[in-house]
């Protein structure tokens, strides 16, 4: 594979100029989840005059691509997606987002330009390889239920179902030029939690005349806390966070009632769905030992996202040979969530991060209106990507 790696690192230099102009367009022009249309025809026309194959999935803006090698062999797939998220961006590049109030905040655009590459250089050296790639072009990943399970669910995506599924995401906090891997448990569940407490509002100079929600919702709030701390397992990463509370009453008047909302993540898929009833019991029986009510809702988002062992193993060992072993490092897990979970829980998997930071520069975080990433990280990411494709098929 010796020569082929060189013939990787040369194709991926020859491709570059195009692949940086793909990914300021798609950034130029960003469009909110399930709404990217125009991004999809962008990249599929992309492809297409490559004379690559494409299988648009019925209904959807997802869309999968096809590529066969020489011979019978695995099947390996990439996801990459499609879409942008509600900010106005404030980067001071000269490929900005055209579109108002739409920015692409979370790296898709360099993602999608790394599976746009990969399809180009496995295409170009389809006759050195066996077997068959599928990237899979993804709608809505920002937004619950997410695009993952739509494609999972697809006649298109089954008929042509991986063996392996990689995918890649940007890590500003680290520089371009670096990868890093997490094996088994990466990234968290993500579940949205809503509780309405009621109780009977009225005069607050009269307490004892009322059933106070927001006296309530404060021991709600507090004792939902000993769920992470007395019973989630101990070696299981757990977090159960309210970041809004409404009252809307006044300094002199307690309203009928208190609404929360917050977010559960979590590890392990058994103790999500232990915790859950937890976190309905607990907070009825706080509400009804206090004369009032609690309605719980949890929307359960995403599943955690699981790196298998021992791919991720010798993934970590393939970027080392041909990066250098100081270009990659261990990630910690972490409390975010991807929709690649989806895929990661049905097939051998492998998520990793690329560098995007630049040297000596603040990095701007994911999911600002400042952020961009730095696109010389495409020279990393689509060899690498390649690389990894290319020794799975084996």
């Amino acid at each position: 594979m010796r020569n082929l790696r060189e013939i990787i690192l040369t194709l991926a230099k020859e491709y570059n100029s195009r692949v940086v102009q793909y990914r300021r367009d798609i950034h130029m022009n960003p469009e909110l989840s399930f709404k990217e249309e125009q991004t999809s025809k962008y990249i599929q026309s992309i492809l297409a005059n490559e004379g690559i194959k494409i299988i648009p999935i019925n209904k959807q803006h997802s869309f999968i691509v096809v590529i066969e090698g020489n011979g019978e062999g695995k099947t390996i797939g990439i996801r990459a997606e499609l879409d942008a998220l509600p900010i106005q961006e404030r980067a001071n590049v000269d490929f900005s987002s055209k579109n108002d109030g739409v920015m692409h905040a979370c790296g898709h655009d360099i993602h999608m330009a790394s599976a746009i590459g990969v399809a180009l250089i496995m295409n170009k050296i389809k006759e050195r390889w066996s077997g068959r790639v599928v990237l899979v072009f993804e709608s809505g990943e920002e937004q619950l239920p997410g695009g993952a399970m739509a494609v999972l669910d697809s006649a298109e995506f089954k008929s042509v179902m991986p063996d392996i599924m990689f995918g890649l995401h940007v890590l500003p906090e680290m520089e371009v030029g670096m990868v890093g891997f997490c094996a088994g448990r990466y990234m968290a569940s993500g579940d949205e939690v809503y509780l309405t407490v009621k109780g009977k509002g009225g005069h607050a100079a009269l307490p004892h005349t009322l059933i106070d929600p927001v006296v309530i919702a404060s021991n709600i709030i507090l004792n939902l806390q000993t769920i992470v701390s007395r019973s989630a397992p101990a070696l299981v990463p757990t977090v159960l966070s309210f970041g809004k509370v409404e009252a809307n009453g006044a300094t002199n008047v307690i309203p009928n009632e208190v609404r929360i909302e917050g977010t559960f993540r979590t590890m392990d898929e058994g103790w999500r769905d232990k915790a859950h009833s937890l976190i309905e019991t607990k907070a009825n029986g706080i509400a009804q030992s206090m004369g009032g009510s609690c309605n719980v809702e949890i929307r359960k988002g995403y599943p955690s996202v699981y790196n298998n062992p021992a791919l991720t193993g010798n993934a970590k060992k393939l970027a080392n040979d041909l990066l250098g072993f100081d270009k990659v490092v261990d990630l910690e897990p972490r409390m975010t969530t991807d929709d690649f979970a989806y895929f990661s829980q049905q097939i051998p998997s492998v998520f990793f991060r690329i560098g995007v930071g630049t040297l000596n520069q603040e990095p701007s975080q994911l999911h600002s209106s400042s952020f961009i990433a730095n696109e010389d990280s495409l020279q990393t990411a689509i060899p690498l990507m390649t690389w990894l494709v290319l020794n799975n098929l084996k």
